[in-house]
């Protein structure tokens, strides 16, 4: 492993539990390194959390929604959670920095998705609890001949188990903690091992900075997946909130059978990118390659199939092995950067995996195709070059399966129709794109496909206040939003004697 350079070394203190209201180590004193992707160096330690510290974790949130006046005290919630919000707003540039050291995200990014937009969707969450209609006057109705008067309330589900990847860490906790909280439950955090130190910032941000009573939010950081899952299987647990694969989300679903505890799942995604005839092909296939390289392709809306029309194929694999080839794999660290490293050498393993499997199907590399070779600390990051892979069909594994790396398959259609049948050829449902020259035409092909978001003609679909989720494999329910927010609330209808 190689030493860490002293110039990226995060300044924020070290990576600690937060259960019950104070900051702590794992109960047997145990930690796994931290690891920077840019260099594959050692930049801090987490705590490896026990069945002990889990345990307690789900006691103290339970404690704290049944015991306290947390799930009714609206205004309670909103001061501590707006305190939460100016601790992030004031710590902004310790965070900024350390999701760069700590996810590989390009710092152009962190500025946006990475952390600057989901501290916005946090206060969008509080300002949305605050003026949200919690009970509905439904007027009078009448049953055999008995009037009542019906209203529909709307009251927080109760302990939370929040289950985070490591791609977008920032957003995705602050998606999950964020409404949760302001909807009145409690919450149990668990990131991925790979990304521990952000979501123990927000533990240590609550303790040092905030009023939240003891129990409301805990965070914990084993590495174990078989500890993570005892998050699914306690019967103190409510709702299982996850992000990350499918196939995790299928275990995840199960576990919660028994108990029959609700679960909200996003999951993967193959998304397509579609160019219609009468698009600049070119233009189109420069910004889906574009966007595939962002952040190293690790993010599961990303659009990673590229269907183009068959007769303009040649050029669309131009456009986007120039694109790609241009933009290449570099320093996070650096402004200008697009492309960072993956996150750990497991994935970098399994990317690599999947471009020689590209060869056996019989595609090729129009560019890329391996390790991105660096200099100096650099060269023991975890690195893959932007790749374009052409020759192959929607059959292909690697025109089906989800990569998470800057990997771009390019397909050819014979129409609109025929577009639409490959975009929908898929097990999955997350999102997509279509261009066109006629907007209408292109928002006729967008109503076709089975995702739950899609942009057309350069659209941008992601928002504080726009519901995020898939159709199909691509999971369970909606993150942001409104319907996010309410996926962390029950409802309840009371009659009273009218």
């Amino acid at each position: 492993m190689n030493a860490a350079n002293p110039a990226r070394m995060p300044t924020n203190p070290p990576a600690q539990q937060y259960v019950d209201g104070k900051l702590s180590g794992a109960s047997d004193g145990a930690t796994y390194p931290i690891l920077n992707p840019a260099t594959g160096a050692q930049i801090g330690v987490a705590p490896d959390s026990t069945a002990i510290d889990v345990d307690a974790a789900i006691a103290a949130a339970r404690r704290a929604f049944d015991e306290t006046d947390w799930s009714t005290n609206l205004e309670l919630r909103i001061s501590c959670l707006r305190q939460l919000h100016q601790a992030l707003v004031e710590n902004a540039d310790a965070m900024r920095a350390l999701t760069t050291a700590e996810v590989g995200a390009p710092a152009f990014f962190v500025a946006g998705p990475q952390y600057d937009m989901p501290v916005e969707t946090f206060r969008w969450n509080i300002d949305l609890a605050e003026s949200y209609e919690w009970e509905t006057d439904l007027g009078i109705g009448e049953v055999m001949g008995v009037q009542s008067r019906r209203t529909v309330r709307r009251e927080a589900v109760g302990v939370v188990a929040a289950i985070t990847p490591w791609n977008f860490p920032n957003q995705i906790n602050l998606a999950k903690i964020g409404p949760a909280l302001a909807a009145g439950n409690t919450v149990v955090l668990k990131p991925a091992p790979d990304t521990p130190w952000l979501a123990a910032e927000l533990g240590r941000l609550a303790a040092e900075q905030t009023d939240l009573p003891p129990g409301v939010f805990n965070v914990v950081t084993p590495r174990s997946n078989e500890l993570a899952a005892q998050l699914t299987t306690d019967e103190r647990v409510d709702l299982v909130s996850f992000t990350g694969s499918t196939n995790t989300g299928r275990a995840i679903a199960a576990a919660a059978a028994p108990t029959l505890k609700r679960v909200f799942l996003e999951l993967g995604g193959k998304s397509a990118a579609i160019v219609l005839d009468d698009a600049d092909v070119a233009s189109a296939a420069g910004a889906a390659a574009f966007g595939v390289s962002v952040h190293a392709g690790q993010g599961c809306a990303l659009t990673t199939r590229l269907v183009v029309p068959r007769e303009r194929y040649d050029e669309a694999v131009e456009a986007a092995a120039a694109t790609m080839a241009a933009l290449g794999a570099k320093d996070p660290a650096d402004g200008g950067t697009i492309c960072g490293p993956v996150i750990s050498a497991v994935q970098r393993d399994r990317v690599l995996g999947y471009l020689d499997l590209a060869l056996e199907e019989g595609g090729h590399f129009a560019t890329g195709g391996d390790v991105a070779t660096q200099e100096g600390d650099l060269a023991g990051g975890f690195w893959i070059e932007p790749t374009v892979i052409a020759g192959l069909d929607n059959s292909a594994r690697t025109a089906r399966e989800e990569i998470f790396g800057p990997v771009l398959v390019v397909i050819p259609h014979d129409g609109d129709d025929d577009a639409v049948r490959i975009a929908n050829d898929s097990p999955y449902g997350l999102s997509g794109s279509v261009d066109s020259a006629s907007l209408e035409r292109a928002q006729s092909v967008a109503r076709r496909i089975r995702t739950g978001t899609i942009g057309v003609n350069g659209g941008q679909w992601f928002g504080a206040d726009a519901p995020f989720g898939g159709y199909k494999q691509s999971g369970l329910g909606r993150e942001m939003g409104v319907a996010g927010f309410e996926e962390y609330l029950e409802t309840k209808t009371i009659a009273t004697p009218a």
